[in-house]
């Protein structure tokens, strides 16, 4: 098998990577338009009247009014998560500022691979939490941060510490904390949407004077569910698969720093023992960190056979690193 470089490779993925947050506005738009045309024919089908080459006309009409609305609340909605990531993440990881005062050891490690890679330094946080996890995250350089949990911090050795803040400044260098922020704040949107469906469902007026058209909402919001459920799934896969590739490359960058595989490996084996962190529930945020930080933030689709798995299996990168 022929050698790619580091550098190869992250152009190779920031490549694939682009495509991919490229397909969330295609795919925006196409579930409007297909939500339109069924809508329109649920509609028209109501009228006796009606004509096949009538539907496209109509649904075109209804998918140019709607659309700007669409992406305008989309917009408001991404803009918002996009400026406000720092604070929700903070607040769905219970974690805090570390104060140099509290562990100048931290600090030392975080500085020196700094200063050995041109960066600048990072925000640190800690999450008081006994099990043991990290993750980096942020989308400039004023917002990038490195979070690690008391666990990690007391139970791993300097080698081990410092081989996993490689692998966060890594995500930091590369800009895959930027790129998982994006697609977190899309993924949401097609969330948010199923659930504003779903809500519809309940609250559609029942009217004994006019049972057709109670049906036809009622068919309309269904379809409606079914659109935004796909479109769900579709971003799903799409984050998935950029989360998973990131992975081995943030770890081939910890490498490229500390030159000291076998530390990154051993730290990994201890990781996942006790990834579990209580505070953090939400399935989003959990992709953010070294490891899955626990069974309470899993969807029900995160078994099947490992497609909407958000790492790659830790077995696995570990072989990877004993490797070098």
């Amino acid at each position: 098998m022929k050698y790619v470089g580091i550098q190869t490779q992250k152009r190779r993925n920031n490549f694939r990577s682009l495509l991919l947050l490229l397909l969330f506005p295609c795919l925006v738009i196409g579930l409007t338009y297909l939500f339109c045309l069924s809508g329109t024919y649920l509609i028209l089908q109501q009228d006796s009247l009606y004509e096949d080459s009538s539907i496209g006309m109509h649904s075109n009409e209804m998918f140019l009014r709607i659309l700007p609305y669409v992406a305008g609340g989309i917009g408001l909605w991404f803009l918002f998560a996009y400026l406000n990531n720092t604070r929700i993440i903070r607040r769905a990881t219970a974690s805090r500022p570390l104060e140099r005062k509290e562990n100048k050891r931290v600090y030392n490690l975080v500085e020196n691979l700094c200063m050995s890679q041109g960066m600048k330094m990072p925000q640190i946080n800690v999450i008081n939490d006994d099990s043991l996890n990290a993750f980096a995250s942020g989308i400039n350089n004023s917002t990038y941060s490195v979070t690690l949990s008391k666990g990690i911090i007391r139970k791993l050795n300097d080698e081990e510490l410092e081989g996993v803040i490689a692998h966060e400044l890594s995500h930091i260098r590369n800009r895959d904390v930027r790129l998982l922020i994006v697609s977190i704040v899309f993924v949401g949107i097609f969330a948010m949407l199923a659930q504003i469906c779903l809500r519809m469902i309940f609250h559609v007026p029942r009217s004994r004077n006019n049972k057709n058209n109670g049906g036809s909402v009622l068919l309309l919001i269904l379809l409606a569910v079914v659109i935004a459920s796909i479109g769900y799934l579709f971003s799903l896969l799409m984050r998935f698969a950029i989360s998973r590739k990131r992975e081995y490359l943030a770890d081939a960058g910890a490498v490229e720093m500390t030159k000291k595989p076998y530390a990154l490996a051993s730290a990994l084996r201890k990781i996942a023992a006790d990834p579990n962190i209580e505070a953090v529930t939400r399935e989003d945020v959990a992709q953010l960190f070294i490891e899955h930080p626990g069974q309470q933030a899993k969807s029900m689709l995160s078994g099947l056979s490992g497609l909407f798995a958000t790492h790659p299996p830790i077995r696995k990168r570990i072989e990877v690193l004993e490797q070098f």
